[in-house]
This record gives structure tokens, C-alpha cells and sequence, in this order.
């Protein structure tokens, strides 16, 4: 299944919050950030876990040397 689904069904109140987030802003804002932008609201003990997944998202698209 796609992560997309997984939130729908696993999360859905903060899905909605993130796809809020994501229609009410000014800039461009992809669906991935604003719902680690709507957890963090929600589940603020959470943001040590997110702060990690994002480090190693940033990690694999950094080009080796």
C-alpha cells in the first residue's frame, strides 16, 4: 500500500489538518511536509522521531562524494 493510504487510515484526523495546511498556504507545500507539520501539532512527543526521518530522507538524496 502507498504511505498516503496508510495515513488515511491510520491517522485521519491529522491527514485532514495536513491537507488543510497544505490548500491554505501561500508557497508551494507538498503533502509529505504538511503532515509532519500536522503531527507535530498533534502529537508534539513525536517530533524527535520526525526531527530522524527527515535526517535520513536528507541523507539518501544527498549525492556521495
Amino acid at each position: 500500500m502507498r504511505v498516503v493510504l496508510w495515513r488515511v487510515m491510520l491517522a485521519p484526523l491529522t491527514t485532514l489538518r495536513a491537507l488543510r495546511l497544505q490548500r491554505l498556504s501561500r508557497y508551494p507545500f507538498d503533502l509529505e511536509n504538511a503532515w509532519r507539520q500536522a503531527r507535530m501539532y498533534c502529537a508534539p512527543d513525536e517530533v524527535e522521531y520526525l526531527f530522524q526521518r527527515y535526517v535520513q530522507e536528507a541523507e539518501a538524496r544527498r549525492p556521495e562524494s
